[in-house]
């Protein structure tokens, strides 16, 4: 890609902006960091040692004040400010990417794509997770058939955090749209709809398990899909022992996989990508396992190799959309379907029914 590179402003520091957004946009080509939005003194410093020429600024009114300077604004703050951030982006005049959840809800989320729409303008949603290694696998394994008829799919994203760690995230306060259902849960029904289609009846059983805990750590959702695939989908805090990440189970053969995509640990360590020819690649010991009648805990099936992830497609393919008008990678219409999903699922768990959609 040649020419003069688009002007991203990233708003938030935290551990979205800079272990995620600013690494991503800084190794994408044709898009360059212009400026960080943080008021923490400790954060400012942290985003110049990592990026020299980055400009910082204090707020978000500050970087809006300059919007003829920049191409694109990447909101990765807490997620009660996504929705008036991005509509003050847009009717800045500015392309917008937003971190997951875009809204607290599927209609908020869908006034933001008729913004967008009325002002001509990109809005997409950070969902990393599409660029996992095991879901590009699991994608690759679909489409060549290999698992006959999907019946089952079952996704994982537990973690073993007996102790809360506080903040916004783990707020009971509603306001802040926090807990499980909304940060990792985004990301598991965002995943099944991708691969399966749209769901059309969900059902969910969502707990607070841990001592001073204010929200959900402990949450299992169930999704019928109009495709008539079962989803079983698990996020948790709580998780002793970890389950697969993904058991997908077809008619012909079952894929297992163990383990977490490397990307966001590499990143967390200052990995980058691009300064190393096996960014998202693990070791064959890790690859998940095809077959059909065995345990691959006994080593039943043959190994899987595991596809590289590529969270910098993401950033890729928002520059070819601003550039040369390829597609937007993730949709705020699509990241409504899930939301329509994710309210759903806490109906569910409240009136201990299930929800038809």
């Amino acid at each position: 890609m040649t020419g003069t590179p688009l002007r991203a402003g990233l708003i938030g520091y935290g551990l979205a902006g800079s272990v995620f957004h600013a690494p991503l946009i800084a190794a994408t080509e044709g898009l360059v960091l212009d400026t960080v939005v943080t008021s923490n003194p400790e954060r400012q410093e942290q985003a110049r040692a990592a990026f020299p020429d980055v400009r910082i600024a204090a707020s978000a009114d500050d970087l809006l004040a300059r919007a003829g300077e920049l191409d694109l604004v990447v909101i990765a703050s807490p997620n009660k400010t996504h929705v008036p951030l991005a509509t003050a982006a847009l009717k800045a005049g500015l392309p917008v990417v937003v971190d997951k959840p875009v809204a607290g809800t599927a209609a908020e989320a869908r006034e933001l794509a008729a913004l967008a729409e009325e002002r001509g303008l990109l809005l997409s949603v950070f969902q990393n997770r599409r660029w996992d290694n095991d879901f590009l696998t699991l994608r690759k394994l679909l489409a060549e058939g290999e698992l006959g008829e999907v019946w089952r799919f079952e996704s994982r994203f537990e973690r073993w955090r007996p102790q809360p760690k506080g903040g916004w995230r783990e707020s009971g306060d509603p306001a802040e749209i926090g807990g499980l259902l909304y940060d990792l849960g985004s990301h598991v029904v965002d995943q099944a709809l991708v691969l399966f289609g749209p769901a059309r009846c969900v059902y969910a059983e969502s707990d607070v398990r841990r001592p001073g805990a204010e929200t959900d750590d402990d949450t299992f959702i169930a999704l019928t899909h109009t495709s008539g695939v079962r989803s079983h989908l698990y996020v948790s805090a709580t998780t002793a022992q970890l389950g697969p990440r993904f058991r997908v189970l077809g008619s012909r053969a079952g894929y297992v996989k163990y383990g977490l995509d490397p990307q966001e640990a590499a990143l967390r360590e200052g990995g980058r990508p691009g300064a190393t020819a096996h960014w998202g690649t693990e070791p064959e010991e890790l690859w998940g396992r095809v077959g059909a009648g065995e345990s691959p805990a006994t080593g039943g099936g043959r190994p899987e190799r595991t596809l590289p992830g590529d969270y910098p497609a993401y950033y890729a393919a928002v520059t070819r959309a601003l550039t040369e008008g390829g597609p937007n990678p993730v949709t705020a219409l699509e990241a409504a379907a899930a939301l329509d999903v994710l309210e759903a699922a806490r109906r569910s768990a409240r009136d201990r029914m299930a929800v038809t959609l």
